[in-house]
């Protein structure tokens, strides 16, 4: 099959183009990411994807980055007090896989798939939802795979190969919760830090005031010795004195 793979980034193509290449199917990749903020993110995304695909002879389609399209459709449901995340990135997912399959029915492909399930982050069931709506509203086929239980060989391969990995999903909102996750997070590491030093602190004050009564009992044990053998000399002198003198 003729197939128009969308990516998020060049780190999650790495193992869902080997498997699909090795099921047969001639690939070509969507990179169609309007979420993606800021404009340098995007930009360094696409580099590390092109440069990629490039080393390995595969085609990259890039669409309009249209970051106000991402904002009058996703961002109004982000808005949306009644809505909640999974809402926000089921209209994200739709707005990107409609694009690839627009560009898919008019570039002659016969289905498009998606490297999106490759995050265990991801709403998988959503993004098959999304992947066969697109599909089945432009006469395309789809090609779906829970792509999660390769991604631990896509990060060790994407380390491998020196490639740029975000640290958050893509979009502003996504950037902002993973930083505060991450602040979070230090703040947890701080604070069992701190909870550590001061439980180390009380079993030092506590071993040194043990170490401290031991001490004292020895030299009480010590004194009381030497005031029995004190005792006990004096004893013995006026024993002897007794025996050494002269009868009456």
């Amino acid at each position: 099959m003729k197939l128009l793979l969308h990516a998020c980034c060049g780190p999650c193509s790495l193992e869902p183009t080997r498997l699909l290449a090795h099921a047969g199917h001639d690939i070509a990749i969507a990179y169609m990411n309007s979420n993606i903020h800021p404009a340098e993110e995007y930009a360094r995304r696409a580099e590390t994807l092109r440069a990629w695909a490039a080393s390995g002879g595969l085609p990259v389609v890039e669409g309009p980055y249209d970051p106000e399209a991402w904002e009058r459709t996703v961002g109004a449901v982000a808005a949306d007090a009644a809505k909640s995340r999974e809402d926000r990135c089921r209209a994200c997912y739709r707005l990107r896989l409609e694009e690839t399959a627009c560009y898919a029915s008019a570039h002659g492909f016969d289905g498009i798939s998606t490297t999106l399930t490759v995050s265990p982050y991801q709403y998988t069931d959503v993004i098959r939802e999304e992947l066969e709506r697109a599909a089945t509203a432009h006469k395309l086929a789809y090609v779906f795979e829970d792509f999660r239980p390769f991604y631990d060989e896509a990060t060790r391969r994407s380390r491998e190969l020196n490639m740029y990995r975000q640290n958050y999903c893509g979009c502003r909102i996504s950037q902002a919760e993973a930083e505060t996750e991450r602040r979070e997070r230090k703040a947890a590491r701080k604070a069992a830090r701190e909870a550590e030093q001061l439980k180390r602190s009380a079993e030092a004050a506590v071993a040194e005031e043990e170490r401290l009564r031991k001490r004292a009992e020895r030299k009480a044990y010590a004194e009381k010795q030497e005031r029995k053998h004190r005792i006990l000399k004096e004893l013995r002198e006026k024993n002897r004195d007794r025996s050494e003198r002269p009868n009456a």
